[in-house]
């Protein structure tokens, strides 16, 4: 059975504010002391993940909705509590394959104009 991989398109504008956004906080954070810790530790969500704070700032809009929350679990294969995890609590970050499916979520979203 062959998979299907959807295509997506990501807009020029979106993905401009993302990197720079991105450069100027990654420019702010080199300024300050090196943390010790492990190379290739996983990250955890703070300052030293302008790009997951960039799109959880952006998600945070379309969740206010009554049961938002749990229908984006529910599409992410996830508890709400998870999804309450990563953005309003902001303590968890999802892995490479759902991030994914968010950005291409919040793609379809803005290509609805909401």
């Amino acid at each position: 059975m062959q998979k299907c991989t959807p295509h997506i398109e990501l807009s020029q504008d979106m993905i401009q504010h993302f990197l720079e956004t991105a450069a100027v906080q990654l420019a702010a954070e080199h300024e300050k002391p090196a943390e010790s810790g492990r190379r290739g530790a996983t990250l955890r969500p703070g300052t030293r993940t302008p790009l997951w704070n960039i799109l959880r700032e952006h998600m945070k809009p379309h969740l206010k909705e009554h049961g938002a929350q749990a229908r984006l679990g529910r599409l992410l294969g996830l508890h709400r509590q998870a999804v309450n995890a990563y953005f309003t609590r902001g303590s968890r970050m999802p892995d490479a394959e759902r991030t994914l499916l968010l950005l291409a979520w919040l793609m379809a979203k803005h290509g609805d104009g909401a």
